[in-house]
């Protein structure tokens, strides 16, 4: 991607209809308002002992410890729960991704999904975080798959494991270094402090997700200052994308790369075909995917297609935020 990307991308007519829902996973960076890496001081986040004044340290005022010497998970940061989808705790400013306000963050709400928010209960709401939302009770695999082994069938990853981020103990998350050996937070080591915020263009052989888009390991983009909390043309998350789609899997185009499971290229939708292949890639081997060939793939809706000047595409010519494109540059 070249270093030109920027909030005004919308305007720019050749650009790319990327089906790329970010769903309630993709936005959890723990990054200060500024976009740049977490600042203030450690113990904002960190604990030595987790015990003052007889008291523990811990947000939700649990007496046991977190690794690396945090006061709280992934959730106890980022789905508190609260009337906010914003929080601020000294100087640095929380996303969240489990709350009640009418504003929701680019990462969607889990709290659709409990009925916490919304107009009730329902697993097809979105991710079911199995630690946040408790498992999916009607699926197992991801539905979508590339049907082949470990990929369309649960074995690897399944709606009994699906977490925030990192990879072990049976667990597997979207963030971080998947395949990691590391489970929960411990997969996102270090990359609140390292955070590039802004564009964010990571080379094939970067493994600190902190220099990926929204953690999201190997993944291009432009990130949005205050995760999309407030919207327009020109102020708006943004993301890359292939003028034509490609033929993915192990045999092919994997998504198998240094540090773990990544896309190849860097697009949203690879990324999110490494679960849903099947409505990613072109026609590969048993998955029949969103069509043949790159000329005409609508047997599913295409990604990674660039989006004509012509015909019904001729008035999009200011970015909409409620049909969200990607670009090549």
């Amino acid at each position: 991607m070249q270093k030109s990307v920027g909030k005004n991308a919308g305007r720019h007519r050749h650009c790319l209809l990327v089906l790329a829902t970010l769903g309630s996973l993709f936005s959890l960076a723990f990054t200060g308002a500024a976009f740049a890496a977490i600042s203030g001081p450690c113990s904002e986040c960190h604990t030595m002992h987790n015990s003052q004044n007889n008291q523990p340290m811990t947000f939700n005022s649990s007496a046991t410890p977190n690794d690396t010497l945090l006061k709280a998970t992934c959730y106890g940061c980022h789905a508190q729960g609260g009337a906010s989808a914003l929080v601020t705790v000294g100087a640095d400013t929380i996303p969240q991704v489990f709350h009640t306000d009418t504003i929701d963050l680019a990462a969607g709400n889990f709290a659709y999904i409990t009925g916490l928010k919304g107009s009730g209960a329902s697993d097809s709401k979105g991710h079911n975080i199995s630690d946040l939302t408790g498992i999916d009770n009607t699926l197992y695999a991801p539905p979508g798959g590339i049907v082949q082994y470990g990929h369309d069938d649960g074995v690897t990853v399944n709606t009994t494991n699906l977490s925030c981020a990192g990879d072990a103990n049976g667990q597997h998350g979207c963030h971080g270094n998947r395949y990691s050996g590391e489970a929960g937070y411990k997969g996102i080591r270090g990359a609140h402090h390292t955070n590039l915020g802004g564009s964010l263009d990571p080379a094939t052989t970067d493994e600190d997700a902190g220099h990926s888009y929204r953690f999201l390991l190997g993944v291009k983009g432009y990130e949005d200052p205050n995760w999309q909390y407030t919207t327009s043309a020109t102020d708006h998350n943004e993301y890359f994308g292939r003028s034509t789609p490609i033929q993915l899997g192990c045999a092919t185009t994997s998504c198998h790369g240094i540090g773990g499971v990544r896309p190849p290229d860097g697009t949203m939708s690879q990324f999110c075909a490494t679960c849903h292949g099947n409505f990613h890639t072109i026609a590969n081997g048993a998955s029949n995917g969103i069509g043949p060939d790159a000329v005409s793939p609508f047997i599913r809706h295409p990604t990674d297609l660039s989006l004509p000047a012509t015909g019904e595409y001729a008035a999009y010519t200011t970015y909409n935020v409620n049909v969200p494109i990607a670009r090549i540059t």
